[in-house]
């Protein structure tokens, strides 16, 4: 039995909790037994053209993973001879490879499906990393797994195509988003769509549409000799002045499929579900496309945070809609016309929100630690977490040439202490620096590294040095901005006269603007180490130090005390005190 004073040393503790907002009931709520929802794993944004600031069409991507290959590779345009065959191969995701055994993408050859399929006279250009991100059209994709009901789940080695082979196909093949899913969605019929994590959702744009598409194994029973489709998919257009969200969950509910302009499926988008027990035409009720295939029950309320980002984005975007933490995320608007057009900027913003002030804050109350860290506090899921691979913001814009037009902004590592890099759609070579790394081995020559390497630092003293990278990024990333528009209209008034030099003038600027940014987070991470060294205040230039402001505040100390209150010793016999 405790001592009394121990049982008011809890009290305090738990007064204190809930004074700072940090005490809540957890009630673990799980997915249903039959569904295999999806890991909290990736955030994608769409963003209409009509819906945009400067009329481009927006998508992100956050390849929220932490052991993927991080790695990016520019795969050139070829024109191919008659007869040829493209060769598919099972792309793992989940993996990463010591750099003695060499890049991903050779080693990805040694996994041969055995299935060939008629190669094409002529496929484009493209940038990739886990999926394929932006081709020289100006078709642009971006990723998130969404999960399915379990017995549709296929891991047998009879499909040939998972979804990032299919993204690779669409790059190599399709210059809009209307071909991209028409394609996609032909090949897993034919060859079987399987994936470990299942369903998948794509964003998928060009310079006048953004459409969600997503797809759904068949079963474990599904052979290419069967005579079915080895997929079941689905698409819905975003409307042009509209913005949408895919945060690991399903989007496309009720289905019009005599609207030709807004959607798009298989021929057994609803016969599979009826033949599996998922759906009733008999109850009455209209078929819906995610209750069916990739029911995710719950709210952001309900799950204490951890399915917060579906509220979270059509709060920011449309505040005026009002939507709450308990709304059913299956309840939610497939997309919403936004309060004002959003820029590029916005939409960096939104890659990196962390919920400031809102129930979900991570660093309420005692959460965030003295320095107010909002990666210490894990039981909210945020749109930013830390432990991302990279985020990918591709812009399609009409009124440039496509090798001009289309940009993939990368940012590498964690949103919150990132910078975001252009790579121009027409670059036809990347970054080295870009293209190596190891998630076990430090290496100067990967500029996943350099931004690892600052944020490490950050963590220490976060409300302090975030404060130096928001300044370097004022510099690199807002910088950035006035520099691309000065490639663009170089690049566009080359166009006229001579394709070829816009190509030279957009990839010279692509690989020059990406060396600054990593050489200067290399620096700013040495200029952290040295400026928070020992929980100091290190001034290089004046050579004088001082204490942090902001560490050990008032607020914390008191914590600090009224927790100590439980590590006291239980009363003892007097002859052993």
């Amino acid at each position: 039995m405790r001592s009394p004073r121990r049982w008011l040393g809890t009290l305090a503790v738990a007064a204190v909790l809930i004074a700072a907002g940090g005490l809540t009931l957890d009630p673990r709520p799980g997915p249903a037994p039959e569904v295999d929802l999806a890991a909290e794993a990736c955030t994608d944004i769409l963003v209409g053209r009509e819906a945009s600031a400067d009329g481009s069409v927006m998508s992100t991507h956050a390849a929220d993973c932490g052991v993927c290959d991080f790695t990016w590779r520019h795969v050139p345009a070829a024109d191919h001879k008659p007869g040829a065959k493209r060769k598919l191969y099972r792309i793992e995701q989940l993996r990463t490879w010591p750099p003695s055994e060499g890049l991903k993408w050779d080693l990805v050859l040694k996994d041969f499906t055995g299935v060939e399929i008629p190669q094409v006279p002529h496929t484009y250009g493209y940038h990739h990393s886990i999926f394929g991100y932006l081709n020289d059209q100006q078709l642009a994709i971006a990723e998130s797994t969404i999960g399915n009901v379990r017995k549709l789940t296929n891991n047998t080695a009879a499909p040939a195509l998972n979804i990032s082979m299919l993204t690779l196909l669409a790059m190599e093949r399709c210059r809009t988003a209307r071909e991209a899913i028409r394609l996609m969605g032909a090949l897993a019929e034919e060859h079987g769509y399987g994936e470990s994590m299942g369903g998948e959702m794509l964003a998928v744009s060009d310079p006048r549409e953004i459409w969600i598409f997503e797809i759904m194994p068949v079963g474990p029973l599904w052979t290419p000799k069967s005579g079915k489709p080895g997929a079941a998919w689905c698409a819905q257009r975003v409307p042009d002045d509209h913005v949408s969200v895919c945060p690991n969950e399903s989007r496309i509910g009720e289905i019009d499929l005599g609207n030709a302009d807004f959607f798009m499926a298989s021929p057994n988008a609803v016969s599979l579900a009826v033949e599996t027990g998922l759906y009733d035409p008999a109850s009455g009720k209209p078929f819906s496309w995610k209750r069916a295939y990739s029911p995710a029950e719950g709210s952001a309320a309900s799950s204490e945070g951890r399915r917060s980002r579906m509220w979270r984005f059509f709060d920011l975007v449309a505040p005026s809609r009002k939507f709450k933490p308990e709304t059913p995320n299956m309840d939610f608007p497939f997309s919403v016309k936004p309060d004002r057009k959003l820029s590029v900027r916005d939409v960096m913003a939104l890659t990196r929100d962390k919920s400031e002030g809102t129930v979900f804050d991570p660093v309420r109350g005692l959460r965030g630690g003295p320095f107010k860290n909002p990666n210490y506090y894990r039981g909210t899921r945020l749109i930013s977490v830390p432990n991302v691979e990279y985020t990918t913001l591709t812009q399609c814009r009409s009124w440039l040439p496509d090798p001009v037009g289309g940009l993939v902004w990368v940012a590498l590592g964690a949103q919150d202490t990132s910078c975001y890099v252009p790579f121009y759609a027409g670059a036809t070579e990347l970054p080295k620096s870009f293209g190596i790394g190891d998630h076990y081995v430090l290496d100067r020559r990967s500029a996943r590294w350099a931004f690892d390497y600052v944020d490490f630092h950050v963590q220490v003293a976060y409300n302090a040095a975030i404060e130096d990278v928001k300044a370097a990024r004022k510099t690199w990333e807002d910088g950035a901005f006035d520099r691309v528009a000065e490639a663009d209209r170089a690049a566009a008034e080359l166009f006229k006269r001579s394709p070829k030099e816009a190509v030279r003038h957009v990839t010279g600027f692509t690989l020059k603007n990406a060396a600054d940014v990593v050489a200067a987070w290399w620096k700013l991470g040495d200029d952290i180490w040295i400026k928070y060294n020992h929980l100091g205040l290190y001034d290089a230039a004046k050579r004088r130090s001082g204490r942090i402001p902001t560490a050990n505040p008032d607020w914390w100390n008191r914590a600090v005390r009224a927790f100590d209150v439980l590590d006291e010793p239980a009363a003892r016999p007097a002859g052993n005190r």
